[in-house]
């Protein structure tokens, strides 16, 4: 649906919260979720066309999944199903291209990469099938959103970022052909993520300034589609970009007003927004109730968890690539004993999506005060028109913090999201909903952190 703010945005949550990797376990899921999360978010009653605003739908799509609806037929009847719904599909998830829950994923989520040619055919079709989903509206751009170019130890040779920024311009070749032969605009958006050869806002706009949109570049763009090399360069601009996840930016300790600045300041279109929160953690004294929470978080085998660390004498971050490498090396006995200062871990933030309007019980908080304050941001200041929640660890979260079902969780995230950026609502009230689960036992983090989100409904103040 569309917001009632600045730059009316569209905003939907990530269908990769539900499995399935076929498109007949998709079709089920969607059928099973989309109608029941909007009637809730959006004061739908059963979601009839017109009976209310449109929803929007943000798709995830396996390549096999996406291989399966490319056909005619299937295609004609998931469009029916938009329409009997009052549905639109404006962004595509591209990331995960195989399985992505209930087996083990980890760093197998990031391949094929940008370094494969499989990637491209991959984003090429999600491409036109987004093109054939998204309504014809004069304005409207649809996004696919896909890794951060490569897991970072699959790309330390010297070609590497050469090779994909040339496999991304022949993606924004076919971009270019589908705009001709449809009149839709798609663009792809990379994801910046801890651990990756992306993974901060300078890494991005050094890759997209060096190797991306670069005179040699638009010459290649150019040569494929017959462009002028001033118009070539103008297309490279429009059709690939990033996309921004706020537990990521959160988790590498930036600031996201100053980092969306960077980007504007670069020529580099943030495509998509992806309204999520981390875990963070105050490690520094070793608290036995934060490493017992941690470490139900650890359970976790399916997804990377990656742990970025500030420490008490500043300088460089560390990073450690998954939680449980974290907490063995926080348990370690000789760093208790006699790490200088400089090497004392001070607050752990942490790549685990989690509700986005709910406290963590105990001595954790969350990273929702940095999402407060760019959601205020986007409000005053519109960098995107696609505003996404993402929170797919649903079912890996502890079992305490999945009480009441993903229905009535992904509609109080949306609900929430929505107030802050109309500031209609307090967050306290049945849409910002129930965030005081746990309230009393941590105390001090958890309190701090519900306070912040009521702050940044009325301007992305921190307490």
């Amino acid at each position: 649906m569309r917001l009632a703010c600045a730059g009316a945005p569209h905003l939907t949550y990530c269908t990769n919260i539900h499995p399935g990797e076929t498109w007949a376990e998709v079709k089920q899921s969607l059928e099973a979720h989309l109608p029941a999360i909007w009637s809730r978010a959006a004061g739908r009653g059963g979601g009839a066309r017109g009976e209310h605003r449109r929803c929007g739908v943000g798709l995830r799509l396996s390549a096999r999944a996406a291989a399966e609806l490319a056909a005619p037929a299937e295609l004609e009847a998931f469009r029916g199903f938009l329409d009997e719904h009052g549905l639109y599909v404006f962004t595509l998830n591209g990331f995960p291209y195989g399985r992505f829950h209930g087996a083990p994923v980890k760093e197998r989520v990031y391949l094929p990469d940008w370094l494969d040619d499989e990637r491209l055919a991959y984003s090429d079709l999600l491409a036109t099938l987004l093109a054939a989903l998204l309504p014809a509206e004069e304005g409207l751009m649809g996004s696919v959103s896909t890794v951060p170019g490569a897991f970072r130890p699959r790309a330390r040779a010297p070609g590497d970022a050469e090779g994909m920024g040339r496999r991304l311009v022949r993606h924004a070749a076919h971009l270019v052909e589908l705009r001709r032969r449809t009149g839709k605009r798609v663009a792809l958006a990379l994801e910046p993520e801890p651990c990756c050869f992306l993974e901060t806002t300078p890494e991005a706009i050094g890759f997209f300034t060096d190797h991306v949109f670069s005179r040699e570049r638009a010459g290649e763009l150019a040569a494929l589609t017959g462009m002028s090399l001033p118009d070539a360069e103008e297309a490279l601009r429009v059709h690939l970009g990033l996309c921004f996840d706020a537990c990521h930016m959160a988790v590498e300790f930036e600031d996201a007003p100053a980092s969306l600045a960077a980007l504007e300041a670069a020529g580099i279109a943030v495509h998509k927004v992806q309204i999520s929160a981390g875990l963070r953690a105050n490690v520094a004294d070793r608290d036995p109730a934060v490493v017992a929470r941690l470490r139900a978080y650890a359970e976790d085998v399916v997804y990377l968890h990656q742990v970025v660390e500030r420490r008490a004498g500043g300088g460089e971050l560390a990073r450690y690539l998954d939680l449980p490498e974290a907490l063995s090396a926080l348990s370690a006995p000789e760093r208790a004993r006699a790490a200088p200062p400089e090497e004392r871990p001070e607050e752990w933030r942490i790549h685990f999506h989690v509700p986005i309007f709910r406290e963590i019980e105990g001595a954790l908080a969350t990273t929702q005060p940095e999402l407060a304050a760019l959601l205020s941001h986007l409000r005053e200041r519109p960098a995107t028109q696609h505003l996404e929640v993402e929170t797919y660890t649903w079912d890996v979260l502890p079992e305490d913090q999945r009480r009441g079902g993903v229905v009535e969780a992904v509609a109080r995230e949306l609900r929430w999201v929505e107030e802050r950026m109309t500031g209609r609502g307090s967050a306290g009230g049945a849409a910002g909903g129930g965030g005081r689960e746990g309230a009393g036992r941590g105390g001090g983090a958890a309190g701090r952190e519900e306070t912040a989100g009521r702050e940044g409904a009325r301007g992305g103040e921190e307490t």
